[in-house]
């Protein structure tokens, strides 16, 4: 089953400085403090880019959990796609 869905942002920023926050290890990191989740393997802070990769660990609903993304297209600064 495929599901999509359309988010839309409205900001003063430019559209470069969006989109690297979104691809930015780091803010993820600090967004998600209280799950614990953080980078460990990889690339574990700044920004990941086409053809990396990031395992990230975190807790969420008291259940442990592991999760390695790909960064599989990116076309700056439009889109980036990371499967799972």
């Amino acid at each position: 089953m495929t599901v999509s869905f359309v988010c839309r942002t409205e900001s003063v920023l430019p559209r470069e400085q969006l989109f690297d926050r979104a691809r930015n290890i780091d803010a993820h990191v600090d967004t998600m403090a209280a799950s614990g989740e953080r980078a460990v393997a990889g690339v574990t802070a700044g920004l990941i880019g086409a053809g990396e990769e990031v395992t990230w660990r975190a807790r969420h609903f008291g259940v442990p959990l592991t999760m390695t993304s790909r960064v599989t297209r990116l076309d700056y600064p439009a889109s980036f796609v990371d499967d799972k």
